[in-house]
């Protein structure tokens, strides 16, 4: 929305919200139980995925063969790091 705005043209008031819901997104993470590292890596990936769907739905680019794979590790790579058992250190 941010994006938008800047680069084409949209209403100030579309970056506004969108830049509300970059920050929202941002303190979400910090309330979550896990560790942050983990959580915040955890959101990484699933942005990254939405990402490519908003580009693909939205502006109607659609992802070639190195946007799905790249896409699939790096959720392969989210569920790892949020699943898989951690040993908790103090």
């Amino acid at each position: 929305m941010v994006w938008k705005t800047i680069k084409e043209k949209s209403p100030v008031w579309v970056g506004l919200l969108g830049g509300l819901l970059l920050a929202i997104y941002g303190v979400v993470a910090t309330l979550q139980p896990a560790g942050f590292g983990r959580t915040y890596a955890a959101y990484g990936g699933i942005f990254v995925v939405l990402a490519l769907t908003w580009g693909w739905l939205i502006d109607k680019t659609k992802p070639d063969w190195y946007d799905i794979i790249g896409g699939a590790i790096i959720l392969i790579g989210t569920i790892i790091i949020f699943y898989a058992p951690h040993k908790l250190t103090s």
